[in-house]
């Protein structure tokens, strides 16, 4: 049952407008139905087909204005990388015993780096970590020898996004406490990095539809044309 909160952001949006991404970057600030400085999350429907495998988009960004959200980072890396991996802030560094913990269930981290000496240790850990979005992938820059310098990026808002078996890309972008222009920043950032990724088999529209949301708000529709520069 909706929440007065709830009801009253309901009315604040015109489900019958699709919004530029400005609009939305304000408004989103007003939707905020929680107590606690609600996540703000993009949502884009992609004209790709995921089983192809050269139409599974996935990347990473820096966002310039960061996420708001300090990460948790484990990087799983011989003895002689660990000194860089601590030095540069990662909040766990080590090996066997953290691939022993998470095959006993833990994944209280947020982003997993590695480096490549190290990965045929953790591929069996696929079953875990790949629906979770936590394996480490040379393409999201997460399989590195230099650990030190991903570390930094994913702390200083480096994030990871893969469209799922819907064609639709799930990404948190900042917090409703952001100012409207660091949303819309951060946003336009994120579908950037995406429009650089089309691969040349997709047919048609790519970008076929855009939303913005905070946590347990109402949804608001983006204008694509607004975003594609």
């Amino acid at each position: 049952m909706a929440t007065k909160k709830r009801k009253a952001a309901d009315t604040k949006v015109d489900k019958n407008k699709v919004y530029s991404l400005k609009e939305a970057s304000s408004l989103v600030k007003d939707l905020n139905c929680t107590k606690f400085d609600s996540s703000v999350d993009l949502h884009i429907r992609l004209g790709v087909d995921p089983k192809k495998a050269d139409q599974a988009i996935r990347g990473s960004v820096t966002l310039p204005h960061g996420t708001g959200k300090t990460k948790r980072v484990l990087v799983l890396c011989t003895p002689d990388k660990e000194a860089a991996a601590k030095e540069a802030g990662a909040d766990f560094v080590g090996l066997d015993e953290f691939i022993q913990k998470i095959e006993a269930g833990w994944t209280d981290i947020d982003v997993i780096v590695a480096t490549p000496a190290v990965m045929p240790k953790i591929g069996k850990l696929g079953k875990i970590l790949g629906p979770r979005n936590l394996m480490p992938n040379p393409k999201t820059g997460t399989v590195t020898n230099d650990v030190a310098a991903a570390v930094n990026e994913v702390k200083g808002g480096k994030i990871t996004f893969k469209v799922d078996k819907a064609g639709i890309i799930h990404a948190s972008i900042g917090r409703v406490s952001f100012a409207s222009d660091k949303i819309e920043q951060n946003s336009q950032e994120l579908i950037n990095a995406i429009i650089r990724l089309k691969p040349a088999t997709a047919k048609g529209l790519y970008l076929r539809g855009l939303a913005m949301a905070s946590t347990m708000s109402p949804s608001i529709t983006v204008d694509t044309k607004s975003v594609q520069n």
